[in-house]
């Protein structure tokens, strides 16, 4: 009898040790199973990027978020920013271009909307030449029309205050602007986490969205001489339209930004939002928002 309950003992024992090698063996495939389904951080060409979930605020990825670097016409985000948040904006109004806006692109080598001397544009449109062919005449255009001063050297300075004190307001600490367009003079610098938490206070103005998302348009405008003529712009930046739910926001580039991208893209009601910066090609920026676009959406 009792070899019948050691027997009995032993088979108790030899099975719970069974049970308990098969329930590490399962957690095991169920740990490996959770850590496969955790997506693998990508790697960037850029110096630095960032992305957020922009419903929640999330930091969903980061390289280098907090370094300073040139952020060439990624500034037109906060030029764009500044004329929106103006107190009674009228987006009809009629700006009237001067020869100094012209002469500025010329001396500068700058992008342009191509804005003819003399023509009336509205402040709309101007965003539209701003953001989409990112043209450093309509940023001259709205700095000059939105800053305060009788001179124009003097509303410049107004307007360029207005970006700095508006990005001190959004809490953006490691971000300077000492230009309307980008074209800076040393100290017009940002970070991939302000440019992105810039973009994500840009684009709670519907005008915004609507222009950042703009594939290409065709404007009439105002001649001279009482007439009309038609502008025709196509966004520089090559997302929209190549990945599926892309919503905007802007390009940049220069000889110390090198290739520059503040991105956001929406899928299922999910918005990632993100940027990189000091990428070495046009082709590499968008890869590189491609890559960081998609890691998003999977966390």
């Amino acid at each position: 009898m009792k070899l019948g309950i050691k027997s009995i003992r032993r088979t108790s024992a030899t099975a719970t040790v069974a049970l308990t090698t098969g329930a590490l063996i399962a957690g095991g495939a169920f740990a490996s199973t959770a850590q496969a389904a955790a997506p693998k951080a990508p790697s960037i060409v850029a110096k630095g990027g960032f992305v957020m979930n922009n419903g929640t605020g999330k930091t969903l990825f980061t390289k280098a978020a907090d370094t300073r670097r040139s952020t060439g016409s990624t500034t037109k985000i906060m030029t764009a920013r500044v004329v929106l948040a103006q107190k009674g904006l009228n987006l009809d109004s009629k700006v009237t271009i001067q020869k100094a806006y012209s002469d500025y692109i010329v001396s500068k080598g700058a992008s342009s909307a191509r804005l003819i001397v003399g023509d009336k544009v509205t402040v709309r449109q101007l965003l539209y030449g701003l953001m989409l062919p990112s043209g450093c005449d309509a940023a001259y255009a709205l700095a000059d029309k939105f800053g305060s001063g009788t001179t124009r050297a003097a509303r410049v300075k107004s307007f360029i205050g207005k970006m700095n004190s508006t990005a001190k307001t959004l809490g953006l600490k490691n971000t300077h602007f000492d230009s309307f367009d980008g074209i800076g003079n040393g100290s017009n610098y940002s970070t991939p986490r302000d440019l992105t938490k810039l973009a994500s206070s840009a684009m709670k103005y519907s005008t915004f969205r609507t222009v950042v998302k703009t594939k290409s348009t065709k404007q009439k405008v105002t001649t001279k001489s009482g007439g009309y003529r038609y502008m025709s712009w196509t966004n520089t930046n090559k997302l929209l339209g190549s990945y599926s739910g892309a919503i905007g926001v802007k390009t940049g580039s220069g000889p110390a930004s090198k290739y520059c991208l503040v991105f956001a893209a929406t899928r299922n009601g999910k918005t990632v939002i993100g940027t990189v910066l000091t990428s070495s090609s046009e082709v590499n920026r968008t890869a590189d928002a491609k890559k960081l676009m998609d890691y998003g959406f999977k966390k």
